[in-house]
């Protein structure tokens, strides 16, 4: 059974955590310090839940075990959509190879090996 959204779907980890931690009644900051009281470690911070509730980043292992016991959720329903939020960005970006187009030229704004650098 998938984590499952309002409309049906499966729900990836970005709008997972953002519907439990709003269902609370919690701010970014309240759910960082809970993180922190509970974990007993302080790195992550609001920046950091920002980028993971707007699917920049993925948490690992380490801080979603600490989101499922703070947000009362089940490791199991955060992995599956930690899983569903990576297959989405595979389809959105298939076979990307960094920065480069499928073509393997250089961007335009790249400096070339032994040139002076673009940002000065």
């Amino acid at each position: 059974m998938a984590a499952n959204s309002d409309r049906g779907d499966a729900t990836p980890l970005c709008e997972l955590l953002a519907e439990q931690r709003i269902s609370k009644g919690w701010s970014q900051c309240d759910l960082v310090a809970k993180l922190h009281t509970l974990s007993g470690n302080d790195s992550v911070t609001r920046e950091e839940v920002s980028r993971w509730e707007r699917g920049k980043r993925i948490p690992g292992p380490y801080w979603r075990q600490w989101l499922g016991n703070v947000l009362d959720t089940s490791s199991r329903e955060l992995e599956r959509a930690a899983a569903v939020a990576r297959s989405r960005r595979r389809k959105a970006h298939p076979s990307s190879g960094g920065q480069f187009s499928n073509d393997g030229k250089v961007p335009k704004n790249w400096p070339l090996p032994g040139s002076t650098s673009i940002l000065g």
